[in-house]
């Protein structure tokens, strides 16, 4: 399986804008945020400058975007999402596992936010993550890396 990352461009924002509303709307409306395409374009485009998209063979399946904040030396992931179809076979897990590999050799910390209601909550805790504090919908995890 060929998976890569490429920076995404402002041609990607409806490739971008359909995959959030196949993977965030149920988790959104389950906790009462918006989904209209304008919330949709402002999310995306935040932090847009680190969004990856992730190409399977050359096709377009998914966003990935982190930052790396150097004087705390801290990664954090701002968005992971895999298009439906292709979820569950590994890749998320295999983006997460690099991220936290490269984190390992600088001995960094990694660190993200998932809704509380979002089943993805259970792959962070596969990989090592803890919930180290909870805000309003959402749990904050890090992974601290030996």
């Amino acid at each position: 399986m060929d998976i890569s990352l490429r920076r995404a461009v402002d041609e990607d924002l409806e490739f971008l804008i359909s995959l959030r509303e196949k993977t965030m709307r149920q988790h959104l409306l389950a906790v009462g945020m918006p989904i209209s395409r304008e919330e949709y374009v402002k999310r995306i485009l935040f932090e847009f400058d680190h969004a990856q998209i992730v190409e399977l063979e050359g096709t377009p399946i998914g966003l990935f975007k982190a930052k790396f904040d150097e004087a705390l030396n801290y990664w954090y992931i701002i968005q992971i999402q895999i298009e439906p179809s292709y979820q569950g076979l590994q890749i998320g897990s295999r983006i997460i596992q690099d991220l936290i590999e490269q984190a390992r050799r600088t001995g960094a910390s990694v660190g993200l936010s998932v809704i509380k209601t979002n089943p993805a909550k259970h792959l962070y805790l596969r990989l090592g993550f803890n919930v180290v504090d909870a805000s309003g919908i959402e749990h904050l995890m890090e992974l601290q890396v030996e």
